[in-house]
């Protein structure tokens, strides 16, 4: 399918770069709805490239979030609620009334907003590494509250470390996510990570009805397990998948894997 980056101007005043492939025009019901890419904090739509190459035939629409890769910056809007706001408008923008949606991490939190606040415009979920909750303030957080700009690269890099890595990672795709860290400054750092820590977690505010399927990395160390447990058993009718000798960047290590499992799954969804 053809593809290009698109930028949009959202009905929430900021303007955003989208990634779209396919013609989402033509897409009017579910078995034809777009696939929506929702993507963890301090990352772009291009950390779903090597999960997009494993998906050639899907419309997909992949957005930079709010402050993050070429994304406007603001310094406001950065709530759970206000995020999912903007990718409703993504939506609108390009003219899309449903739409599947996969988050990776905490795109997968915004993920579960969106399907609580917008239950109309999603018809399934795929979460990807995503947190329960994040009332209990990750370890760095002190770290990124210190943050001043110039933000220094050496600090984004070591800022990878707090993710443990069991599979190989192409060295080029980690430097693009150097670059998505360096992209942002100290303030959107702050703003976005607080705007996840302050939300009530999305599962204890309504119900989510779309179907979801859900994948963990066994060796998470962010995200435990019995949290994806009690997350699974909020929503009814979804799948716990594990996938073992994995951590917390399920995306970033087995994106070949998930292109399968998220495959298999929109096709139950779209025959049933």
């Amino acid at each position: 399918m053809k593809s290009q980056v698109r930028t949009l101007a959202l009905s929430t005043g900021i303007s955003v770069p989208c990634f779209v492939q396919g013609r989402t025009e033509e897409t009017h019901d579910d078995g034809g709805a777009p696939l929506l890419l929702l993507h963890a904090w301090c990352e772009s739509w291009r950390s779903f490239e090597r999960l997009i190459a494993s998906l050639p035939d899907f419309v997909l629409v992949g957005p930079d979030l709010r402050g993050q890769g070429g994304a406007d910056k603001p310094l406001g809007g950065y709530s759970l609620a206000q995020v999912a706001r903007d990718a409703v408008a993504v939506l609108d923008a390009l003219g899309v009334g449903r739409a599947h949606v996969l988050g990776s991490s905490s795109g997968g939190y915004v993920a579960q907003q969106l399907a609580v606040m917008y239950p109309e415009r999603v018809s399934s979920l795929v979460l990807v590494g995503a947190p329960l909750s994040l009332h209990s303030k990750p370890a760095f957080a002190d770290e990124v509250e210190a943050l001043v700009d110039p933000v220094p690269e050496t600090w984004v890099r070591e800022s990878l470390s707090w993710y443990r890595l069991l599979h190989t990672v192409p060295a080029a795709y980690i430097e693009d996510r150097v670059q998505d860290g360096m992209a942002m400054p100290a303030a959107v750092w702050k703003s976005t990570l607080r705007g996840f820590c302050e939300a009530v977690p999305p599962t204890e505010t309504g119900h989510i009805s779309a179907r979801t399927l859900i994948l963990w990395g066994a060796h998470d160390h962010l995200v435990p397990r019995h949290h994806q447990e009690t997350l699974a058993a909020r929503i009814p009718g979804s799948l716990l998948r594990i996938y073992e000798e994995t951590g917390h960047l399920v995306l970033w290590e087995c994106p070949e894997r998930v292109a399968e499992d998220v495959r298999g799954f929109l096709g139950s969804v779209q025959s049933d």
